[in-house]
């Protein structure tokens, strides 16, 4: 029997309530904690996801946005319409459900460094999938991501190589002083660790043939390298990124 939706909520509440004690509490186990703050991260989308979804239940949102920014945090993008799992954004959704948007009537999805957030290949592939449906004819799906295959490159790296790639990506993080092998940059940039509640891990990595691939399998037959354009993209993204464009 389905749980009605304001026991849904009391049974969260009450466990984010027990969760956030253990949390606190010293003793609670490494990997217990880990788990946890996994758990709360997930319980705090499913919040946020299922208001949106209250107010949309068939899955599609009253608005028709022709360009759509996906993940994109604090990056403002002009003219784009910003729907993100977290604040801040236009629209609060959990894009691993779907894309709350119409057939056919999207231009341009953009996002960069964020498809190496989801899990692969459920999410990435359901994406990629709903990415094709949500574009109208002609329209576009811009993709950027870690390039893993310029960091599998460089392996083995002298230090300089290391250094620079360090202060590039993890100079606000509190990991650099377990950064001690170009192989630990490596294994954060397949696996980036979530013992920094701030951020969120790595679950896959691509490379131009894996975005090319994955989006093929999508249904697009036209996949290609993305120009990098800074009136649309990060400029603190361009090194060591790769970007594609496919076309529906």
């Amino acid at each position: 029997m389905p749980v009605s939706e304001a026991n849904q909520r009391s049974q969260l509440d009450a466990f984010t309530d027990h969760v956030t004690a253990l949390l606190a509490d010293p003793s609670t186990p490494h990997g217990l904690a880990r788990t946890l703050r996994a758990t709360a991260k997930e319980i705090a989308l499913a919040r946020d996801h299922q208001a949106s979804q209250k107010a949309w239940p068939n899955g599609h949102i009253d608005e028709t946005p022709t360009h759509v920014q996906i993940g994109g945090g604090t990056h403002h993008i002009d003219g784009f319409f910003n729907i993100d799992a977290v604040p801040p954004a236009d629209l609060l959704w959990d894009v691993r459900e779907g894309i709350p948007l119409h057939d056919a009537s999207v231009q341009v999805l953009f996002s960069e460094h964020f498809l190496e957030h989801i899990d692969y290949p459920h999410s990435a592939k359901h994406y990629a999938r709903e990415a094709h449906r949500v574009l109208s004819p002609g329209g576009q799906v811009i993709t950027g991501v870690p390039d893993a295959a310029h960091v599998l490159n460089q392996y083995p790296a002298p230090p300089t190589q290391a250094a620079e790639m360090i202060d590039r990506w993890y100079a606000n993080r509190t990991c650099r002083g377990d950064i001690n092998t170009y192989l630990d940059l490596i294994n954060y940039v397949f696996r980036d660790q979530d013992d920094d509640p701030t951020y969120n891990p790595h679950y896959w990595a691509y490379d131009a043939e894996k975005l090319t691939q994955l989006f093929a399998e999508a249904g697009f037959t036209h996949i290609e390298p993305w120009p990098f354009d800074a009136t649309i993209a990060n400029p603190k993204r361009e090194w060591a990124s790769i970007y594609v464009v496919a076309t529906r």
